[in-house]
């Protein structure tokens, strides 16, 4: 399935990423082709190895293509600046990443409010949001708590409610409910689920079938390349065989 016209978010076309050069070189990704559209949910799946968290990256902004172009909203990412790019992140992209990358110094709700903040928003207005986006994913009342007294779980939804607040249009999501119990990575699928029906481009890695079932595209990856898309499965066992795990 491929997105055109003006309500597409994120291309990624004839994207390349490799670490290294010479012998040593090795190929993340090779040549992928990929569009995501406004109220679309992609899931992407694949062996450990096969460029998941590359692709998310360079999705992103995080990391720039060896070859090819990332656009977002017809914005070339190459084009931009380091101050433009992190503006650009800031108002259009959440991330959730897998180690959370939250700041320890910081409130929950505080963590939740800094991009807003650092992009001008009132700190009223900013926290107004992050209680928000905190109470979307379950931990309202957490809001007050710094890091250190959090369970790992609860870190990961705050990192998630980071991702979600504001009006962000691209939603980039890798392995977010790897520290959670079923339960409560169910209520994640749900918020990411909702922010797509509610107009947003997201793209989540997964290795679990149960969570990929709730996109309306799976992409599979396998040694840096797509090499299959389908719409969205609700058979686990095909999805799996399918990505190859």
């Amino acid at each position: 399935m491929s997105v055109q016209g003006p309500q597409q978010v994120l291309e990624l076309a004839k994207v390349g990423r490799t670490f290294g050069a010479g012998a040593t070189a090795v190929a993340a990704l090779r040549d992928v082709d990929l569009t995501i559209g406004a109220g679309e949910f992609v899931a992407v799946m694949g062996p450990s190895g096969s460029g998941k968290s590359s692709l998310l990256a360079l999705a992103g902004g995080l990391d720039r293509p060896t070859s090819g172009a990332v656009f977002v909203e017809s914005t070339p990412l190459a084009g931009l600046g380091l101050n433009e790019l992190a503006r650009l992140r800031r108002r259009a992209v959440g991330y959730v990443f897998q180690d959370f990358n939250l700041v320890p110094t910081l409130t929950a709700e505080e963590n939740v409010a800094l991009p807003l903040e650092l992009d001008g928003t009132s700190a009223r207005k900013a926290r107004r949001q992050a209680a928000d986006a905190l109470r979307q994913v379950g931990i309202p009342e957490l809001a007050s708590r710094y890091m250190d007294q959090m369970s790992g779980g609860q870190q990961q939804r705050v990192a998630i409610a980071r991702a979600i607040v504001g009006q962000r249009r691209l939603i980039l999501a890798d392995e977010p409910t790897g520290a959670l119990d079923s339960t409560t990575g169910q209520g994640v699928m749900e918020v990411l689920r909702s922010r797509a029906d509610a107009g947003a481009a997201v793209m989540l890695v997964t290795h679990e079938a149960r969570h990929a079932a709730w996109a309306d595209r799976v992409v599979f990856l396998r040694d840096g390349r797509i090499i299959d898309q389908a719409t969205a499965m609700h058979d686990p066992t095909m999805l799996l065989t399918q990505a190859g795990l």
